[in-house]
């Protein structure tokens, strides 16, 4: 490592450092905010996004070469505006002390409660595929608990990253909220601060690392990951409903949501029915790939990696089918991927190795369900698998027998999109929630507390101990049975 790096390295530190020492201190001066402050920022937090509704967009598109407006409102900017909403509707319910069971025998007239309180400074690292889904919905619920954050934005969101940082002061004073662009050497500064906690969104391999940096610090972390995550299409589930919603999820973004079907079980008699249900729609849908509905991979990185993906498959046996109408060249200046369908499949591929992040959908035939829950269970646990059935016993046996991060049934993704459950991965998919209540007590503390009562019976076994203690404690031990 050259000194140039090391210097670079630790101005960032002290530009970091420092905003984080103000965040401690304003913590520190105020470390339990009142239910209309956490009220107020998180309709600070909605006005935001609404007055730079536009430059928001703009800036994303920027990003991307081209992603569909449609798809940011859709799935970055309404997904966190409603969870503002829904959270202040419930917040107050959330804050409220809880009062739990106290032994009346060995702690006559005494009280439990738990209270949540906020944690502190909490360090936000967020990806490029959803940037304001995935920055504001923490910090939707790192501020109902009463926290202050720094987020990180990703080196592929140059644009938003320098817009959020720069209009953020119109809403916030550092010492509650800072947005930092990314450079190549600030992440992994980023994650060693100390931080009361850090949630990161991301891949597995990245995740690692942030682990290892966050473990210096004993800092506890919320890791949301990817994986390869499964859609299963029964043998009573209609194949053009199942095709459609199915190439519908995998066109979303160009394919590139970390809960995106990442390859599909299909009863072998129905794939060639599937593959014209799915051309049809593609050809139908996106009649120009070309144009403002379909979005762009992000970069030429990743552009290139999932055309050496789809080589390899083809290299290795597979069969590969374009869904497209109009073929697209390999040096298409906006990135358009042409979405297409692998069959023939195997685990040598590339394909069924690693997670897609893109427009190819893996098709695996089978027979029986239990093929299915051996080949998933045999790998690592995805973040979400998608069982496609109106049977409820073919439900359960999936939902039982297969472990996930979260599951939606007859359609895809959804489940993450829902305020009042938690999301989360886990194993090799991640590990914690945030949403909905569960994420208001990923940023809290739960302080037990006990009040102590006007009898206090522990002063009968204070030593010396004797024949009185003797018979306390055997007493005691009775009432245990």
């Amino acid at each position: 490592m050259t000194t140039q790096t090391l210097t670079r390295q630790d101005a960032d530190k002290a530009v970091l450092q420092n905003y984080l020492d103000k965040q401690r201190s304003a913590y520190l001066a105020n470390p339990a905010p009142s239910y209309q402050q956490r009220v107020q920022d998180l309709r600070t937090l909605a006005q935001l996004l609404r007055e730079q509704q536009e430059s928001i967009i703009q800036a994303i598109s920027n990003d991307y070469g081209n992603r569909a407006r449609e798809e940011i409102l859709l799935y970055d900017i309404y997904p966190a505006l409603s969870g503002i909403k829904e959270t202040i509707k419930r917040l107050k319910k959330w804050m409220k002390p809880r009062g739990r069971h106290t032994d009346f025998k060995s702690y006559p007239l005494s009280k439990n409660r738990v209270v949540p309180q906020p944690l502190g400074v909490i360090g936000v690292i967020v990806p490029w595929n959803f940037p304001i889904n995935l920055s504001f919905s923490p910090l939707t619920n790192i501020f109902a608990a009463g926290n202050q954050a720094m987020v990180k934005m990703s080196t592929n969101s140059k644009h938003l990253a320098e817009l959020l940082s720069k209009v953020c002061e119109q809403y916030f004073p550092e010492e509650k909220l800072v947005f930092i662009p990314d450079a190549d050497e600030i992440g992994p500064v980023f994650s060693s601060l100390k931080f009361d906690h850090l949630i990161f969104t991301g891949s597995s391999n990245t995740g690692r690392a942030v682990m290892r940096s966050a473990a210096e610090n004993l800092t506890p972390v919320t890791l949301e990951l990817g994986g390869k995550s499964p859609a299963i299409v029964g043998p009573d589930y209609p194949v053009k409903k199942a095709a459609e919603q199915l190439i519908y999820w995998k066109l979303v973004n160009a394919g590139q949501i970390c809960v995106n079907v990442d390859y599909l079980f299909l009863p072998e008699e129905h794939l060639e029915e599937f593959i014209e249900h799915a051309k049809h729609y593609v050809q139908k849908r996106y009649p120009d790939l070309d144009g403002q509905d379909y979005t762009s991979i992000i970069d030429d990185t990743s552009y290139q990696r999932i055309w050496a993906t789809l080589d390899d498959a083809k290299a290795k046996g597979a069969n590969a089918i374009d869904l497209s109408a109009v073929k697209l060249d390999r040096d298409n200046k906006l990135r358009k991927f042409p979405p297409h369908i692998l069959t023939n499949v195997d685990g040598e591929m590339l394909a069924m190795q690693r997670e897609i992040f893109g427009p190819l959908l893996p098709i695996i035939t089978y027979s029986k369900p239990e093929e299915v829950i051996d080949y998933i269970n045999a790998r690592p646990r995805p973040l979400a698998i998608y069982p496609y059935t109106h049977d409820k016993t073919l439900q359960d046996l999936y939902i039982n027998k297969v472990m996930s991060g979260g599951v939606s049934v007859n359609n895809c993704v959804l489940h993450v999109g829902q305020h009042d459950i938690p999301f989360g991965g886990v194993g090799e998919s991640g590990m914690g929630h945030y949403h909905g209540y569960e994420g208001f007590l990923t940023f809290s503390k739960l302080r037990p507390i006990f009040y102590q009562g006007p009898i206090d019976l522990l002063k009968l076994l204070r030593p010396p101990y004797g024949k009185l203690s003797t018979r306390v404690i055997d007493f005691m031990l009775k009432l245990t049975r």
